[in-house]
């Protein structure tokens, strides 16, 4: 499964880095999606509520909840 590496960051801590498959977060031109293999891109973003995607912790299928919300003034910085 492709996956992308997710940093969110506050200034005075890393709040979440690990793996992904999809990222949300509000930009300033609206909300932006993440897949892996997306075009680089450089754009503001808002204070708001970021939504990460986990990797499915079971390949087997399971439809667990593998997502993390997150509110606060964050950046968010994917890379591949």
């Amino acid at each position: 499964m492709n996956t992308i590496h997710v940093d969110v960051v506050s200034a005075e801590e890393s709040i979440f880095s690990g793996e992904a498959r999809f990222v949300a977060l509000p930009g300033e031109s609206g909300e932006l999606g993440i897949l892996p293999g997306h075009t680089p891109l450089i754009t503001r973003i808002k204070p708001g509520s970021v939504r990460i995607e986990l990797p499915e912790a079971n390949a087997a299928g399971s439809k667990e909840d593998s997502s993390l919300s997150l509110a606060a003034s964050s950046k968010c910085s994917p890379s591949a």
